[in-house]
């Protein structure tokens, strides 16, 4: 679901609120700065932060939400069936670094410190070209 103009009105108002008070308070040299984040690039980048921000804290969420669990894959879910359809795929086993394993080995473990910068990174310039193809 994108997310429309008019929903993000009220952010935009109050991030030019915000960068406004801070001209009053940040010394005349600021003034770049703080104009810089009131225009829409300062807000792409806004939201592209938040979009990334937002993947790298929802995949654990997720991957829990459909049955890979810390405790291994839970019964009768998704990741259940995912794990089935794999097994009889492969002639009964699931193999190393399949889909399913790679999951469970996310979903049991988290994210590794480089796959969270690489998974924020990409999701933040997809958010920021996103938002520039929308016009946001």
């Amino acid at each position: 679901m994108l997310v429309s103009k008019a929903a993000l009105g009220p952010a935009a108002s109050a991030l030019g609120s915000a960068t406004t008070a801070l001209g009053t308070i940040l010394p005349a040299s600021s003034a770049a700065a703080v104009s810089m984040a009131a225009s829409s690039v300062g807000g792409k980048i806004a939201l592209a932060v938040v979009g990334g921000g937002l993947a790298v804290v929802s995949v654990p969420v997720v991957l829990n939400a459909v049955g890979f669990t810390g405790a291994g894959i839970a019964a009768s879910s998704l990741a259940a069936k995912m794990m089935s359809a794999t097994a009889i795929a492969n002639g009964g086993g699931v193999p190393a670094g399949s889909l399913v394993s790679v999951l469970q080995s996310v979903g049991a473990t988290g994210l590794t410190a480089s796959t969270k910068a690489l998974l924020g990174t990409v999701v933040s310039t997809g958010t920021a070209l996103v938002a520039t193809a929308a016009g946001l």
